[in-house]
């Protein structure tokens, strides 16, 4: 029998965001479904923090892109925990390819990554959310996104449609009980950041007005309060964390 009546599957969750919003869930009460496309390793090592702090773990493998793996990934969610009442779509790719050179193939990938998934996750997940009266589901923006990004136009196109899908379920879904918001983050580097970027995220860093980047636990504890009972009222919103760079 899993351990806390309440269940959260976060995509991307073996590293940076993803693995701070399933240790934030975990300790809030929440068995989490720990996704990852290829690093297993990282999976396995969430997956350990998360049992640390009192919280049934499941690892579910498979590449978010592809229609047929997240609905295994959703059945093997909901066989091992009945439902999953936090969907939290933090993977993404952000390929730098400009748009008169993208295929439709390139666009397909990113859409399908950054937009696709969390449709079909959403509509493996509602019908359980709906019949408890809570859920809560949270996208992911990005500021370049937001401003629009020379060389990058899928990420920018499926990133706004991420934001046309949360305020088109915030306002289906929240009589029912469920919320649906988007995060936008700021600049926050991630675990591995390839040393060559250091000067760049040094500028970026003097540029802030709050004098430094964001760290993973800036997003897990925003994660945490939506999640909340208190957090029921924060419904179709764009939440900017970003140190106030961009307001």
């Amino acid at each position: 029998m899993a351990k806390h009546k309440r269940t959260a599957l976060i995509t991307g969750s073996g590293r940076n965001i993803g693995r701070g919003c399933a240790n934030e869930l975990a300790r809030s009460g929440f068995n989490i479904v720990i996704n990852g496309s290829s690093d297993q390793a990282a999976c396995e090592r969430v997956a350990d923090e998360v049992r640390d702090n009192g919280a049934d773990a499941l690892i579910a493998m498979a590449d978010i892109g592809n229609k047929a793996a997240v609905e295994m990934m959703a059945d093997q969610a909901l066989d091992e925990f009945g439902t999953v009442d936090v969907l939290i779509n933090n993977a993404a790719i952000r390929p730098a390819v400009p748009f008169l050179e993208m295929s439709d193939e390139d666009l397909d990938r990113v859409m399908n990554v950054n937009l696709y998934a969390a449709i079909w996750l959403a509509r493996a997940f509602l019908p359980g959310m709906m019949a408890n009266g809570w859920g809560r589901i949270i996208n992911f923006s990005g500021m370049n996104a937001q401003q629009g990004t020379g060389g990058r136009p899928g990420v920018t196109m499926s990133k706004h449609a991420a934001w046309g899908l949360t305020k088109a379920l915030s306002r289906e879904f929240g009589p029912k009980g469920i919320t649906c918001n988007i995060i936008s983050p700021g600049t926050f580097p991630g675990e591995g950041e390839n040393p060559h970027h250091a000067g760049r995220l040094d500028q970026l860093k003097a540029g802030n007005p709050s004098g430094r980047l964001g760290a993973a636990d800036d997003i897990a504890s925003l994660v945490g309060l939506i999640c909340s009972e208190q957090g029921g009222f924060i419904n179709g919103q764009l939440l900017q964390v970003n140190g106030g760079v961009v307001g």
